[in-house]
């Protein structure tokens, strides 16, 4: 019964952490969240929101696959 338990707080754990990168990811590409200028300001966020959008949605594809 515990693992049972353990299981689902896995999936709700891991569910939380691609919906956070997912939201991260999406408000870099929009511009709501951006980089200092002196850091590559929005066009350096763009670029990184649109890696942590695709390296998420990779993961979370290869783990469904992979269950």
């Amino acid at each position: 019964m515990a693992k049972q338990g353990s299981r689902v707080l896995n999936f709700v754990a891991w569910l939380t952490g691609v919906i956070v990168s997912l939201a991260v990811g999406f408000a870099m590409v929009g511009g709501t969240l951006t980089l200092p200028s002196w850091l590559g300001g929005r066009v350096l966020a763009g670029i990184a929101g649109w890696v942590v959008i695709i390296t998420t949605a990779l993961s979370a594809l290869f783990a469904i696959l992979n269950q």
